[in-house]
Order: C-alpha cells, then sequence, then structure tokens
C-alpha cells in the first residue's frame, strides 16, 4: 500500500458554504462516539479472528476454542465484548450455546473491510 505526503492549504480561505452543508450532515457527537467504540471491538485481532470464523459458521465455545487454538475460557471473555456490541448472537441448543454473526450488517461491515485490506 503507497502512502501520500499530506499538505496542507496554502491560503487559509474558509469555504463557507461546504463547512455548512458538511456541519448540517454530521451526525450527533453521541452516534459518532458509539461508532467509534464499535471499531474499537473490530480493533483487536482475537475478536477479529473470532468474527471471521462465525462469517464462515455458527460455533459453540468448544468449536472456536479448536479452531482458534485458543482457551475457552479467553473466547468466552471475547464472546461477552463480541455480544455487547451487538456483533454477535447466541441460541441454546440442548447443553450447547451457538453462537453467530448477529445480522447481515455485520457480515457486510467484515467483507467490506476484507475487500478494502486486499485492494491494491
Amino acid at each position: 500500500m503507497k502512502i501520500e505526503n499530506l499538505e496542507g492549504c496554502e491560503v487559509n480561505i474558509i469555504h463557507e458554504e461546504v463547512v455548512a452543508d458538511v456541519v448540517a450532515k454530521m451526525p450527533d457527537d453521541e452516534l459518532i462516539y458509539d461508532i467509534s467504540e464499535l471499531f474499537k471491538v473490530f480493533g483487536d485481532s482475537t475478536r477479529s479472528r473470532i468474527l471471521c470464523a462465525l462469517n464462515i459458521s455458527e460455533m459453540c465455545v468448544c468449536d472456536l476454542s479448536a479452531a482458534l487454538n485458543m482457551t475457552q475460557s479467553a473466547i468466552s471473555h471475547q464472546l461477552r465484548i463480541l455480544k455487547g456490541a451487538r456483533l454477535i448472537r447466541s441460541r441454546r441448543s440442548g447443553k450447547v450455546i451457538y453462537y453467530s454473526l448477529n445480522d447481515e450488517h455485520v457480515k457486510e461491515i467484515f467483507d467490506v473491510a476484507f475487500i478494502h485490506m486486499t485492494e491494491e
């Protein structure tokens, strides 16, 4: 990935119409904060690995533990965080609890991230 040098303005002119349009369309600070918190959850590679696995298939803690070579305790801790962020959901079948992505939006976010990172 090529990183370009960013340059600032050579003159200090405010484009008032552009600024007014952007300010009018910006979401409120609380929503921006919530979105930032969501991206923090995605910012952990262990949680990303779990999301990647759940993007492929619904799984229980035991299966996730085996697939990701982690302890069940570590998986459970990360699942609590993911569930708190509404990225995953669970369902009980007898004595087993299965986890999956919460909805199609989570799958789309994950898929778009992969597309973006694999672009040249």
